[in-house]
Formats: structure tokens, C-alpha cells, sequence
């Protein structure tokens, strides 16, 4: 599998929000409508990528501090079923990715 591809379709999602599901937990969606809308947009242009917290580089995480509490978000490789996991995050016939956005306590 080509991480350079997994990258670039995980990259299109977060900075589109086009390409799969984006899932938005309560405690993201219980934010007035300004922050909720200012930390997606943080996701959207999040660059922090290290080896730290991308090791296999492939774009799938993100931590964001915004108004003193830590949002994290998250993209996953579902089957097309989505019940098992995909078995080539490259394909996207076989791949429906899914981008979680959540507040820290809530992972």
C-alpha cells in the first residue's frame, strides 16, 4: 500500500470535508455555532504533523488546543459495509473513510 496515497486521500477529507463521512461528537456539536465552525476550521488547515503523533505518516490524527480544552480528530478506513476494517486504504472502491472530531475526554 502506498502511505503517499492514504496520505493524500486522508488530506482531502480533512481539508474538504469531501471524500467521506465527518462525525462530529456531542461534545463538539454542544459548541455555539462561531466555535464549533472556528474549530473545524482548524482542522481543516491543522500542518502540526510529527513523528510524534503521525508515525506511519499517513494524516490520520490531530490534537487541536482551542479555548483552554483539547479537541482531537481522527480518520478511520472502513469496508464498504462499514463493519470491519478496510483491507486497502488506497482503494477508495473498497474504503469509506470516516473523520471523527471530538473533545479530548470524549475519546
Amino acid at each position: 500500500m502506498s502511505v503517499g496515497k492514504i496520505r493524500l486521500l486522508n488530506d482531502k477529507l480533512r481539508k474538504t470535508f469531501t471524500g467521506g463521512k465527518v462525525m462530529l461528537t456531542v461534545g463538539v456539536c454542544d459548541l455555539n455555532d462561531n466555535d464549533r465552525a472556528e474549530l473545524l476550521n482548524r482542522v481543516r488547515t491543522f500542518d502540526k504533523f510529527t513523528a510524534n503523533n503521525d508515525p506511519n505518516q499517513e494524516h490520520d490524527f490531530g490534537a487541536i488546543d482551542f479555548k483552554g480544552t483539547t479537541y482531537f480528530w481522527k480518520i478511520d478506513y472502513y469496508d464498504n459495509d462499514y463493519l470491519y476494517m478496510s483491507p486497502d486504504p488506497t482503494n477508495e472502491d473498497l474504503t469509506n473513510r470516516v473523520l471523527t472530531i471530538m473533545r479530548g475526554d470524549e475519546y
